[in-house]
């Protein structure tokens, strides 16, 4: 018996990374560029149906991209290189 395994589309951290970026070129900034982390991880959590890891690794390889400032606090994001051209 074969069982029919489904790829997640967010299986790759780069596919994770690339719809966070157009997730945050969707929400209205607030002061000083500052995007509410809520306004990001909701609709790819619960909208897009994403996961936690999924997010986190997505999250991270924007971070460490330096495509995203993450603030310490974890609270917002901060869009450094909005073009993304560096995700793959």
């Amino acid at each position: 018996m074969k069982k029919m395994i489904e790829e997640r589309p967010y299986a790759k951290p780069e596919a994770v990374a690339r719809r966070l970026l157009e997730i945050c070129r969707e929400v209205e900034p607030v002061q000083d560029g500052r995007l509410h982390i809520e306004k990001i991880n909701y609709p790819f959590l619960f909208r897009d149906k994403g996961t936690a890891g999924e997010y986190k690794a997505g999250l991270d390889l924007l971070v460490d991209r330096k495509i995203l400032f993450l603030h310490e606090s974890g609270t917002y994001v901060r869009i450094l290189d909005g073009s993304g051209s560096h995700l793959g």
